[in-house]
């Protein structure tokens, strides 16, 4: 009898659990699924980045999107009002590289090529580093692979909806990215194991034969295509290849290729290979050395992501300056700032803000760096980066001038969705409810010291 006592007491107890664990779950579903109620933020001053700043102004969300944006809005009376008055409202900060959220697992550097390496598959969504980057105003992120190898991993697009599960976060439909490194980290991690590449010359050996493998590959591919369009029954196909499938979507242009590139020779190079082989470079990455060679990479499209004025930190930083961005902004590249860091990405406003010093940009100019330029890099800037009806609901609510060191982040929509409040007892998260992890990486890509290519 009491061994049946205790079992019953034990099922009671683990269907208590049940009772109590269930319903959270199903409410953070629910919560994933919802509609967002309409908001409406009324006389503030609204930095649309593409259409100037409009004073007292308002900015309407509905179903997930901006549905207005002006001195006035069509918002229905039931719309949940927020007053701006003497408040600041931008699109969400935009990091186009970032390495939240992925741990030590942010480098597969057990060899120089590893294209087939799934970031999403490192991405932890209850890092802490995502939450302090939602309490900067940070709404989309692009985490990338490291740079210990010449041609790493496929990034991830994440919306920072900090609290949802880890599929919810991901950034619907948007570009693939392929991180590329050039420079001193692949050199280092290999050449101080004595394996090959242990120089510049041979980080781009390595590149080209990856390249050249790659074409081999879909030659093969592409006559067994042949055949079988013509019929032959007796075709055999090729067998699947993950790492060389991906590069051939270099080459056939389906990845956005993330180039991790300090010195001005290298962008040349790096520009060079790409025309040799076909495809088109997205970005430079760091990039702080562009302002040398501005004039020759504005053409071929390419833009950089670089910081406000890190100097000095490697041998590849020495000819760093502040007005790097600036100068390379008004030789017509796309210049965007980003983190590369989990200190930074809190503060990315203020970086921007760095750029009206160094190099006189205007406020727009300096905002759009972390914002539309930004979007651009990662190829969502159709869809984020600015106040336009249309666009995504990423919207920041800022207790003053968000290029100011005083600014702070009062309000954060993502998808027209509240997901920080700085007002909310705690730590002002509105979906978030567990335990925060704490990823054993710092999130810099380049710190000498890690000797891992990090």
């Amino acid at each position: 009898m009491i061994a049946i006592a205790s079992a019953q007491r034990g099922c009671m107890k683990l269907f208590a659990a049940a009772v109590l664990v269930t319903p959270l779950s199903l409410l953070a579903q629910s919560s994933e699924s919802a509609v967002p109620a309409d908001v409406v933020i009324k006389n503030a001053t609204v930095m649309t980045v593409t259409h100037g700043t409009i004073e007292h102004g308002s900015v309407w969300l509905h179903n997930g999107k901006i549905a207005g944006v002006g001195a006035s809005v069509d918002a229905p009376s039931s719309a949940t009002a927020v007053d701006g008055t003497g408040k600041y409202v931008t699109p969400g900060i935009i990091d186009p590289h970032s390495h939240s959220a992925l741990g030590d697992d942010v480098n597969e550097a057990t060899s120089p090529v590893t294209p087939s390496m799934m970031m999403i598959d490192a991405f932890d969504n209850s890092d802490k580093a995502l939450y302090q980057a939602l309490a900067g105003g940070v709404t989309t992120e692009l985490l990338l692979h490291g740079s210990a190898n010449m041609i790493g991993g496929q990034a991830v697009v994440i919306k920072n909806k900090f609290g949802f599960s880890r599929d919810a976060m991901l950034f619907p439909n948007a570009p693939r990215s392929i991180k590329f490194a050039s420079g001193e980290n692949p050199k280092r991690v290999y050449g101080r194991r004595n394996e090959l590449p242990s120089t510049r010359m041979g980080n781009f050996e390595v590149m080209r034969q990856a390249f050249e493998d790659a074409k081999a590959y879909m030659a093969t591919w592409d006559a067994y295509n042949a055949k079988v369009a013509k019929g032959d029954k007796d075709a055999v196909a090729p067998k699947k290849d993950l790492k060389l499938e991906a590069l051939a979507d270099v080459l056939r242009g389906k990845l956005y290729v993330q180039i991790h590139c300090y010195r001005a020779d290298e962008f040349l190079t790096e520009e060079a290979i790409a025309k040799e082989y076909g495809y088109k470079i997205r970005g430079f990455h760091h990039a702080l050395e562009m302002y040398k060679v501005g004039d020759k990479i504005a053409p071929t499209g390419t833009g950089i992501a670089t910081f406000a004025d890190w100097w000095g930190f490697k041998d590849e930083a020495w000819d760093a300056i502040p007005w790097n961005a600036v100068m390379s902004m008004r030789e017509g590249v796309t210049v965007a700032l980003k983190s590369d860091s989990n200190d930074y990405v809190r503060r990315l406003n203020q970086e921007a803000g760095k750029m009206i010093h160094y190099g006189g940009a205007t406020e727009e100019e300096a905002l759009r760096m972390i914002t539309l330029n930004a979007a651009w890099i990662i190829g969502v800037d159709d869809r984020v980066g600015s106040l336009d009806t249309g666009k995504d609901g990423d919207v920041v609510i800022w207790n003053t001038d968000p290029l100011s060191t005083y600014a702070r982040v009062e309000k954060v929509y993502i998808d027209g969705d509240l997901f920080f409040d700085s007002s909310l007892a705690g730590l002002g998260t509105t979906h978030f409810h567990g335990v925060m992890h704490q990823a054993g990486f710092g999130g810099a890509d380049d710190e000498e010291d890690e000797g891992d290519g990090q």
